[in-house]
């Protein structure tokens, strides 16, 4: 048989080769041949008998594993044949964790040996419990937002009246009265406190991909950071053409929705949040990338991840209460949607790569991004009717018994960044006359407030059927 992911051949024994064998044990299992050249013929071995003792004696003493050591001739010598099955125990040799992925052997370290012993130990990542965080770390309006979110798909019965602990509880997010990495992630208040890179940095860049233009980055639980993503991405880094057939306008964004949003849900759902590296959002002319931490389960290489294939979530927890909340579905269908938003615009297919122990989605456009900088950063114009999202409809209702002050809205819904708030959420409702000021000929006086408008509660109305 030709050498693949699961057959490797040695033209002789070397005590090295039991990293090979390790490697093995600790994937999917394979067989080495000993006495085959890299042409695939038997370069018959003169030692063969007292290898069949050595070798075995060898995997005993130093991996532990006892292991059928076989002697085969194909008429022109011998040669010998080593089966490893994939074992249910993290395998050593001297200490140290090998792993066959393809048909290359890598010793394991680091944040992949953290999660390959978490792995073998039946216990994901996220399942495991953050001693640092209680309750008080968890912000109650990610709670309400997954909560108006579950209640529409009936994957969560139960929902309107149920606590934050008996919520924790329904997820499996929370053990023995003490909380799950996963519970921080979905709805910390801070969840940066906890973990280095659980944040999302997006940049924009010029022709080259060193220039960069301008960056934000997105801080938060999963849950009020992809809404902030979208926002951001919708109104400040990609341009929204506006052409009319009729007198019905269409927005034509660079990228479809569904795609984009899929690839971004991925990410941040499969990402390995143990790593201090940050999930990034590149959009470039013509191009968007996003690249998140973590390699491809062994069990789907590059080039099965294209098609039809079962879902294998780095961190079950999150994405089942991702799936709970409507955002994902649990089959593996996610890329398949990206194709079919990507056809359906007449866009290229997504283009993914395994890079830097990550991956790496782009997306590609047919609408030319323009060249912006930071201090021109164009608003959104009386045109553009904002997307009817979970974050408008917030802002919506915060302002329904009574007008606000920009500073007291933003406080309502727990946004930090002022810059973004004005930006991504106050100045499009405004322009879409959703929302209005209280003193409009002194956009900057101290008591200006801020009131929804007979339009604003039309969409509300409209939102909440």
């Amino acid at each position: 048989m030709p050498e693949s992911q699961n057959i490797e051949w040695k033209q002789i024994w070397k005590e090295d080769y039991l990293k090979w064998i390790c490697g093995f044990a600790n994937a999917q299992g394979g067989t080495i041949f000993i006495g085959i050249d890299d042409g695939g013929q038997v370069n018959p071995l003169p030692n063969s008998k007292s290898l069949l003792e050595d070798i075995p004696n060898k995997i005993r003493q130093l991996l532990g594993l006892q292991i059928d050591v076989n002697l085969r001739n194909d008429g022109n010598g011998d040669y010998i044949e080593i089966p490893v099955l994939p074992q249910p125990n993290a395998i050593s040799l001297r200490g140290r964790y090998y792993y066959r992925s393809g048909s290359v052997k890598s010793e394991l370290a680091g944040t992949a040996l953290n999660e390959f012993l978490l792995e073998k130990s039946g216990i994901s990542w996220d399942a495991q419990i953050e001693a640092r965080a209680t309750i008080d770390d968890i912000d109650p309006q990610s709670i309400n937002i997954f909560l108006e979110d579950a209640a529409k798909t009936n994957r969560l019965p139960e929902t309107s009246s149920v606590k934050i602990p008996e919520l924790l509880d329904k997820l499996r997010l929370i053990q023995n009265s003490q909380l799950t990495r996963a519970a921080v992630v979905l709805f910390g208040k801070d969840p940066l406190r906890f973990f280095p890179g659980a944040s999302v940095k997006i940049g924009r860049f010029g022709a080259s991909a060193v220039d960069l233009d301008f960056q934000d980055v997105v801080e938060g639980s999963l849950i009020r950071s992809l809404p902030d993503i979208i926002g951001l991405l919708s109104s400040k880094y990609l341009p929204s053409p506006i052409r009319f057939e009729g007198i019905q306008r269409h927005e034509d964004f660079s990228y479809p929705m569904a795609a984009l949003r899929e690839a971004i849900l991925n990410a941040m759902v499969h990402r390995r949040y143990q790593s201090a590296a940050h999930l990034q959002i590149r959009v470039m002319d013509q191009q968007l990338s996003i690249w998140n931490d973590g390699p491809l389960p062994a069990e789907i290489p590059l080039e099965a991840l294209q098609v039809s294939h079962a879902s294998r979530p780095r961190n079950p927890l999150i994405a089942e209460a991702c799936f709970r909340a409507g955002y994902i579905d649990t089959w593996g269908r996610g890329i398949e949607v990206m194709q079919a938003a990507c056809a359906e615009s007449d866009l290229p297919p997504p283009e993914f790569e395994e890079l830097s122990g990550g991956v790496l989605v782009t997306l590609t456009s047919t609408t030319e991004a323009p060249q912006k900088s930071q201090a021109s950063t164009p608003e959104v114009t009386p045109e553009v009717t904002p997307e009817v999202t979970p974050e408008v409809v917030r802002v919506l209702k915060a302002l329904i018994e009574a007008p606000l002050s920009r500073k007291d809205l933003q406080t309502a819904l727990s946004y930090k960044d002022d810059e973004h708030f004005r930006k991504a959420h106050l100045e499009p409702l405004l322009d879409a006359k959703w929302i209005e000021r209280t003193i409009p000929d002194k956009p900057k006086s101290s008591k200006q407030r801020y009131r929804l408008t007979k339009a604003g509660s039309k969409v509300l109305a409209e939102a909440e059927q």
